[in-house]
Formats: structure tokens, sequence, C-alpha cells
């Protein structure tokens, strides 16, 4: 991944980028989701509640076998990666403040997940030999743009 994936205006709108997360690129993908066009400050509560294991996340794809939570339907709680979303999302608030955004009145545009590197590794099996056993990265980058609210 060499940059953005999409343009936005300099002028209203902070960018924010994580690469190489040992995160999970799936559930990445799934919080992206639910997140993505909402405002800050209320992607940041769902967030915590996420950690907290207070808000269930919906998993849209890849759900059989996965118990449903009540008024979601098949969820699960992924706190590492809600943790790694949250930090990007809180350094992209910060990069609008730094620029004198407001922040209260902004929304994610755009949030998306992508493979990073494969960090390789082994496991020890029996009879000397070995399985790979690689740890997949994910890269978060985070657009947040100043919005007009409709009266």
């Amino acid at each position: 991944m060499a940059g953005y994936t999409t343009t936005a205006d300099p002028d209203t709108s902070a960018k924010a980028i994580g690469k190489d997360l040992p995160v999970s690129p799936k559930m990445s993908r799934e919080i992206c989701g639910m997140i993505r066009g909402m405002k800050v400050d209320v992607a940041i509560k769902m967030l915590e509640e996420v950690i907290d294991l207070k808000r269930p996340v919906p998993l849209k794809r890849f759900n059989k076998r996965v118990s449903h939570k009540s008024g979601v339907g098949p969820g699960r709680y992924p706190q590492k990666t809600a943790r790694a979303i949250l930090g990007v999302v809180k350094h992209a608030s910060a990069n609008a403040d730094y620029k004198g955004l407001d922040t209260d009145g902004m929304m994610i545009t755009t949030i998306s997940a992508s493979l990073g590197q494969t960090r390789p590794g082994y496991m020890p099996r029996a009879h000397g030999r070995a399985t790979q056993w690689n740890q997949q990265t994910v890269n978060i980058e985070v657009i947040l743009e100043e919005f007009e609210e409709v009266e």
C-alpha cells in the first residue's frame, strides 16, 4: 500500500494511516464497515464499547457457526482489532485538531483495511519438523471530513 485509496480536500479533511498492525484482517474489515460514515465521537464511543464487551460487531461475511448476539445477529467482540482501529481514528482526530478543524463536526468518510506484510514464522512439530505459522498484518487508513448538518 503506497498511499491513500482516495483523495480528499486538505482544507476540510484530516488523514491517518496505520501500517502493518498485527491484527485480524477479517475483523478489521468488519469493524471498518461498522463505523464507516459515522461522526467521529460516535465511532470512538462504539469502539470503546466493543473493547468493554458491551457492543458486538456484526459479522456480515464468514459468519457460519458464530453465535448470535441480541439485536445484532452473528457477532463477536474483537478487542485487539478495535484497539488498533481506535488508535488510528484518534490519530486522525488529533491531526484534524492540529490543522484547526472542528473535530466535533467531522465524519469518517473513508476507512479501509487492506493486507499488510506477512511476517514469517514457524511452529515446531513432532519428529523435527516445522509448519509455517505466519502472522498477517493490516494497513488501516482513515480520512475524516467536515460536513454540514442539514436543518
